[in-house]
């Protein structure tokens, strides 16, 4: 017996030593870790440099650069170029990196309609997108209009400045896009903060989809279907319009996975609930929008007696803490439930859209398409 515990007790030293003498790769960035040097490169890709280059930032001549006109005095390494101007119809690439590396921050200010401009995100060599989603929507502004949002991967701020802080870590490429789908030209300002380093096996892909029911059919909108692989669910965004009186998120939300049929592996017990709110976000008779680090109702669009007629709602839950984690499969739905007279349940025909994000192995399952500029509208 003192034997087997002096062989355990040698075998826990030894793994220690080793994990401790393991270089730090620069990811899995917190305040503990902070003081920890690595040989991770950090690189950063805006207007102003946009390879991410070494020594290659606010080189723009007056010739090439979109501030020409404020800098024509000070001349070439005075913000010259700051931001990108997008065509209606056109495409335009934000970031190509090669790696290994990972996607650390990334911060922008589009203007513009901002369910008409499509973030793409790809991974290594894939073809088709693992993330696209309408830029207000990916950033949790989903009715275009600001609204404060302060949340750790997620936050918006006065001005309406865009930021994410999403890990996105890529082993070969990464290739983003902007695609400006309106029929008026758009102005980007942006910077994609990003390390080159080694990235772990077990390392999934970040993956975010968009989808919108107007209006919901059968009181049931499916925010993901057809999930395949192995991976983790790690937030939902939700941009809910109302067109009914009364209380309208009553519905419960379901996770089914790794071959659940009719029944859910997970069943919440309310909409608000699921947000971690209760009781209808009721603060003496008045909705309390609130925004915390996992969770949040940021947005509330209230009638103001004349265009805007329907109550509108932003709400967000970052699985952070607690990561769905699925191994085949995985679908997700939410009830579109209000309430009727004599205490019953209305079964409601809500405006939904919805961004769902997760990491999992590639190759991903093909997406649905994306809804047209008709069909993205908010109206």
């Amino acid at each position: 017996m003192k034997k087997l515990l002096f062989l355990s007790f040698i075998a826990l030293f030894s793994w220690t030593i080793t994990s401790a003498q393991q270089p730090f790769n620069g990811l899995d960035m917190n305040m503990g870790n902070l003081y920890r040097l690595s040989d991770a490169k950090t690189r950063s890709i805006s207007p102003e440099n946009f390879t991410g280059e070494p020594g290659k930032g606010g080189m723009a001549t007056l010739e090439k650069g979109n501030a020409s006109g404020a800098a024509r005095e000070l001349g070439q390494g005075w913000k010259v170029n700051p931001y990108i101007h997008i065509e209606p119809g056109k495409t335009f690439t934000l970031a190509e990196i090669t790696g290994p590396g990972a996607i650390q921050h990334i911060w922008m200010t589009p203007t513009g309609n901002w369910r008409y401009s499509i973030l793409r995100f790809y991974w290594d060599d894939e073809t088709t997108p693992s993330v696209e989603v309408p830029v207000g929507d990916f950033f949790g502004m989903g009715w275009g209009e600001y609204a404060p949002l302060n949340s750790l991967p997620v936050c918006v701020n006065p001005g309406s400045a865009f930021n994410c802080y999403w890990a996105m870590p890529f082993r070969k490429k990464c290739r983003i896009t902007m695609e400006n789908i309106n029929a008026e030209r758009m102005t980007l300002y942006y910077q994609v903060d990003y390390t080159l380093t080694t990235v772990p096996e077990d390392a999934g892909y970040f993956h975010a989809q968009f989808r919108r029911n107007n209006p919901v059919k059968d009181a049931s909108f499916t925010m993901i279907d057809g999930v395949k692989g192995k991976g983790q669910y790690v937030g939902t965004y939700l941009a809910w319009g109302v067109n009914n009186n009364g209380w309208w998120g009553e519905g419960e939300i379901k996770f089914f996975m790794d071959g659940d049929k009719q029944y859910p592996t997970i069943c919440g017990t309310g909409t608000e609930d699921y947000f971690c709110g209760s009781y209808n976000f009721d603060t003496k008779g008045r909705y309390q929008e609130f925004c915390t680090p996992y969770s949040g109702l940021s947005q509330v669009i209230r009638p103001d007696g004349l265009y805007k007629s329907q109550q509108r709602f932003g709400l967000y839950r970052w699985h952070i803490m607690d990561p769905i984690r699925f191994e085949k499969e995985l679908k997700i739905t939410i009830q579109d439930l209000g309430w009727r007279s004599g205490g019953r349940y209305l079964p409601q025909q809500s405006d939904i859209s919805s961004v769902v994000y997760w990491y999992q192995r590639e190759p991903h399952a093909p997406f649905p398409k994306l809804p047209s500029m008709n069909e993205l509208e908010v109206n």
